[in-house]
């Protein structure tokens, strides 16, 4: 199995090791060249042994350095969700109505050779939770094959797992992203409705740092748990782990109401300007069902990537230009070059007919944006 990739990435070229989040930046004549050696550039093998310890001199190319082919598709990353299942049922949970549904075998794997032909090299694994669906193992090892660089979003709760451990630590993925639901046992099964899910999301985490893995947290802040938020970033610290904060809550992915009550008053913050993103021009999303989306909240339009292959994808450019463009009441707005709610987003606060106070600047119904 290699040990190294060398991959387009957006316009440029890099080597990266599976595991790890540094790659190294090199040319594209450097990128070329690496099809017709025989071992290792002097070049490569320093760089190898200085960035990630590993020596490689005199090694043969082929048994260590995975080639990636030039795309014509321009993506650089992706997100794939498995499925829409969990074994949590948190109250402020986007999926909704939450089912274990998707894909067989023969098409998952067509899917994520489609995946890797668009030119993905870091695909996001997330679900539902991805851990506990019956093809987990099988879509993350094939697309370690195919030479992408893993990342997982997880609960935690499979990590102690000796199986799923073994998986991860021969296949490392380059980073990890743990939700965090509570502190204390009574607040985090509370949340999360599940008695006994603290215990393993703790045994989870250790046994997860004890293995090495590239680790990071989630702090999901709720009505339920901001009590604990000072004791949530204690357990973050004595990890010695990085840690992102999330308190705004979202409709579902159906424009469902029933997550937002969920809210804590004290942390609805104010978003940083929307400004554009890249959504369906060099990454995109897809669903349980191989449906390719510009991203996780702009669901439909969409594109059967099973059926259509990466020649569907060239679409989602213009409809990602047509999702994000401010429509509806929205329209006529004075606030929107600096509104922090992108258009998809909107769509959905208002199917879930939510106050505008919770993703709008004014804070009284006005005209221009109107429901």
């Amino acid at each position: 199995m290699h040990q190294l990739i060398a991959s387009p990435f957006l316009g440029g070229f890099q080597v990266l090791k599976p595991g790890e989040l540094r790659g190294i930046e090199i040319s594209q004549t450097a990128y070329r060249a690496l099809a017709s050696a025989e071992g290792f550039p002097d070049w490569l093998a320093d760089a190898a042994r200085t960035s990630w310890g590993i020596d490689l001199h005199r090694e043969t190319l082929g048994d260590h350095l995975l080639i990636r082919r030039e795309s014509d598709y321009g993506f650089g990353k992706a997100t794939y969700e498995l499925n829409l299942g969990c074994n949590y049922d948190c109250e402020h949970c986007y999926l909704g109505l939450k089912t274990f549904e998707g894909l067989g075998w023969p098409e998952r794997e067509r899917l994520l050779e489609a995946i890797r032909d668009a030119g993905v090299l870091w695909l996001q694994l997330t679900g539902g939770e991805p851990m506990v669906d019956r093809l987990f193992a099988a879509v993350h090892t094939r697309a370690y094959e195919l030479g992408m660089m893993i990342e997982i979003l997880t609960n935690g709760s499979r990590l102690a797992n000796p199986t799923m451990l073994d998986l991860l630590t021969r296949h490392r993925p380059s980073r990890m992203s743990l939700s965090v639901y509570g502190a204390t046992a009574e607040t985090y099964d509370g949340l999360t409705r599940r008695p006994g899910s603290f215990r393993r999301f703790m045994r989870g985490l250790s046994a997860a740092h004890e293995a090495g893995l590239q680790l990071d947290l989630s702090l999901i802040i709720t009505d339920r748990n901001a009590h604990e938020l000072g004791l949530m970033r204690r357990l973050a610290e004595r990890f010695g782990l990085r840690h992102r904060e999330y308190a705004t809550m979202s409709p579902t992915i159906h424009g469902g109401a029933e997550s937002l009550p969920s809210q804590s008053p004290q942390f609805l913050r104010k978003r940083a300007p929307f400004t554009g993103c890249d959504a369906g021009h060099t990454s995109f999303h897809v669903d349980p069902f191989g449906r390719a989306s510009i991203c996780k909240i702009g669901r439909d339009p969409s594109v059967d990537l099973v059926g259509e292959g990466p020649p569907g994808l060239r679409r989602l450019g213009a409809i990602s230009d047509d999702l994000l463009h401010r429509q509806g009441g929205c329209t006529g707005c004075t606030l929107q070059g600096t509104c922090g709610t992108c258009m998809p987003l909107v769509q959905l606060y208002r199917r879930a007919k939510a106050p505008l106070v919770t993703y709008c600047q004014h804070q009284d119904p006005r005209k221009e944006v109107s429901q």
